[in-house]
């Protein structure tokens, strides 16, 4: 079942005019000149490309720079230009572009203001997508899990709630957040900017964002595609992992005082997607804390984020929040916390069929043959050791070790229980002390 929403139901649709930009006349001009200083261009389709606005708009702000000295025309320029009128910038024009990037160096693609923002967040929100089964199940049919867990995993997603997924360690906890975010399948637009208060806030981030194939106009088409605004970049639903190295300062918006210009935090660039925060518990700052700075998104579907100024303001939060720990959830949140987080999943190790089954794939995957006097072996006389506890890393972990010892005594990949006596050696530390 195909989820992606067609473009004339979900993309942002290019202004038609200087009235639909809902931005400062003087912002907008000052873009421009800093663009064509910092980019050398003089073409008005050239610097079209590079502010990201439709030709009629950017040729009304060139009008408005050309009425006010700062422009002038060069005339008709070489046949390479097809015959289009040139500009440059006059010598009051480079005076205040030099003014213009001292105040900021942000040029390129003008911003979205962040109302305008806030109409295309709901235009795509996580929480209009409907998650089937079928779907959840392609996206992890590489996973051996247990059958009642997408029963749980379903709903909570569709829900596009706040979800909590907690158990011993090495069972795929991460592995079913990747699932969960290749589930969706569907685009989103990203702005590479925003604007609030005059101050510009950069949003994309090729790190996290991935750019879905552009989506080009065919001239030769009877029916040419319709356009999106171009400030925005189509890309899949974003997904932002986090681990250890997560502090709070990591969700406040980040300033470069050098190019005096903000960058979004990372739930921000998350916006439409997935904010997964892994081994939560790991963290300098504690579970309880993080919680408490989640508090208003998740009951709210509202951020609010600080300037330097020390104004404040609202972004929208439309993000599947995932938490992921080894802890028990007791042991690390009060109950007011607990209660905050809508969907509490656990994620148990397999059993033992399900053991053998991620065993058998593994081993088929990495070419190491099975041997049935081997694993009766494994199963009786080394799990017992450790009480019968199977994990999902462990397959890998033992057929890794296995693989290795072989190559290095230079004998063909097999199965024998010496071998898994050394591989097993490598999976546990021995609890013994060491003399000094």
């Amino acid at each position: 079942m195909n989820m992606e929403a067609p473009p004339t139901v979900m993309a942002p649709p290019p202004p038609k005019g200087l009235e639909d930009m809902r931005l400062p006349v003087v912002m907008m001009r000052d873009i421009l000149l800093k663009t064509m200083f910092r980019k050398n261009l003089d073409l008005v389709t050239e610097i079209a490309r590079a502010v990201c606005l439709p030709v009629n708009v950017t040729q009304d702000i060139v009008d408005i720079a050309r009425s006010q000295k700062l422009l002038e025309a060069t005339g008709t320029l070489n046949a390479n230009s097809g015959g289009e009128m040139g500009y440059q910038l006059t010598d009051a024009g480079k005076t205040r572009a030099l003014d213009a990037l001292a105040q900021s160096e942000y040029f390129g693609a003008m911003p979205v203001p962040l109302q305008v923002y806030r109409e295309q967040v709901a235009r795509q929100s996580i929480r209009n997508i409907q998650i089937t089964r079928a779907q959840l199940v392609n996206a992890m049919g590489h996973l051996v899990l247990p059958e009642d867990l997408l029963d749980h995993l379903g709903p909570a997603v569709g829900a596009g709630r706040s979800i909590l997924m907690y158990g011993p360690p090495g069972n795929g906890k991460s592995s079913i957040s990747n699932g969960i975010r290749d589930a969706m399948g569907d685009k989103v637009y990203v702005p590479r900017a925003i604007e609030y208060a005059g101050q510009v806030i950069t949003v994309y981030d090729p790190i996290v964002h991935s750019r879905a194939e552009e989506e080009v106009d065919d001239p030769t088409s009877l029916r040419r595609r319709r356009t999106f605004d171009t400030r925005y970049v189509r890309c899949e639903r974003p997904t932002v992992i986090t681990g250890g190295e997560l502090t709070l300062e990591m969700l406040d918006l980040v300033y470069n005082p050098t190019a005096r210009t903000y960058q979004a935090p990372l739930q921000l660039k998350a916006t439409g997607g997935i904010f997964i925060v892994d081994d939560l518990g790991r963290q300098k700052e504690p579970p309880q804390a993080l919680i408490n700075r989640w508090i208003v998104p998740l009951e709210e579907s509202k951020d609010i984020l600080a300037l330097q100024s020390g104004e404040k303001f609202e972004v929208p939060f439309d993000t599947l929040v995932i938490f992921s720990t080894n802890f028990h959830p007791n042991e690390i949140f009060d109950q007011a916390a607990l209660r905050r987080i809508f969907y509490k999943i656990k994620v148990d190790g397999p059993s033992q069929e399900n053991f053998l089954k991620i065993f058998a794939l593994v081993a088929r995957k990495k070419k190491l043959p099975l041997d049935e006097e081997s694993l009766i072996y494994l199963l009786q006389e080394k799990y017992p050791t450790i009480d019968n506890v199977y994990a999902n890393y462990q397959p890998v972990f033992l057929i890794d070790q296995i693989l290795s010892i072989c190559a290095f005594e230079g004998i063909p990949n097999q199965m024998r229980p010496d071998l898994i006596d050394r591989a097993w050696a490598n999976m546990f530390v021995r609890d013994e002390q060491i003399v000094k």
